[in-house]
């Protein structure tokens, strides 16, 4: 499977100035798909039913009898140029100075302006009716890459949870921490560099044999375009009121 069947590619610059700049590496070569990221993010946020901060898409490739499956983590890229931040109209969404893309919930307005501008398809919006009233709700949501917990001096749940170590989180500006040494060690690609958002989400590939792709992404990124569709059409709609 060749690297752009999953829109991925070199990653740009590591870089950036700045104390503190926490990025993730996942290791694919590694990813079993267990799922057992998905449930610790689930768990921790109480994640409502049909919407993910995180996920993991897999596809399988070959011919019978040689078939195979692989695994693609899904999560926020927390960009460095991040465009869900330039197009809120009212800075419901920013980026943290130690590389965090975040949500200031009580300023969200849900008009899914960042929905629309996000090339990953990383936000989602929240429900009406949540089963704890002190959670938010009828607002856009995503992985915040555990700020809470990372202000604590922990890894994001999801990290802690994988059994495999395929999730690595660290500051990408020390040179001594593991995240770094896995980018500098290993080939890493990112998803859609050509958008010119700086992901912050390095990939180790399970595969790189040139193999060739399969359907399966294509009708994803042919899902992933309707629904940034609707997200634009219910931004019009709301500010043309």
């Amino acid at each position: 499977m060749s690297e752009r069947s999953f829109g991925l590619q070199a990653p740009p610059s590591l870089d950036v100035p700045g104390k503190k700049r926490y990025a993730m590496v996942i290791d694919l070569r590694r990813c079993i798909g267990c799922m057992a990221c998905v449930l610790a993010d689930k768990a921790e946020f109480e994640v409502p039913l049909g919407v993910w901060r995180t996920w993991v898409q897999n596809e399988e490739y070959g011919t019978y009898p040689n078939v195979r499956r692989q695994f693609l983590s899904r999560l926020c890229n927390h960009c460095d140029d991040p465009p869900c931040v330039k197009a809120c109209p009212v800075e419901a969404t920013y980026k943290h100075e130690e590389g965090f893309v975040l949500q200031r919930y009580e300023r969200c307005i849900g008009c899914r302006a960042c929905m629309a501008a996000c090339p990953y398809n990383a936000r989602h919006i929240l429900p009406a009716k949540r089963g704890n009233p002190n959670l938010p709700t009828k607002v856009v949501d995503k992985c915040t890459f555990c700020f809470h917990r990372v202000s604590q001096g922990l890894v994001p749940a999801c990290a802690q949870t994988c059994i495999g170590r395929v999730r690595i989180f660290g500051d990408i500006n020390d040179p001594n921490s593991e995240v770094r040494k896995l980018v500098d060690t290993h080939p890493t690609v990112v998803l859609k560099p050509e958008k010119g958002t700086k992901p912050q989400i390095y990939y180790i590939l399970a595969n790189r044999s040139g193999l060739e792709p399969v359907k399966v992404f294509k009708n994803l990124n042919v899902q992933q375009k309707e629904d940034l569709k609707d997200h634009q059409e219910h931004f019009e709609n709301y500010v043309g009121r």
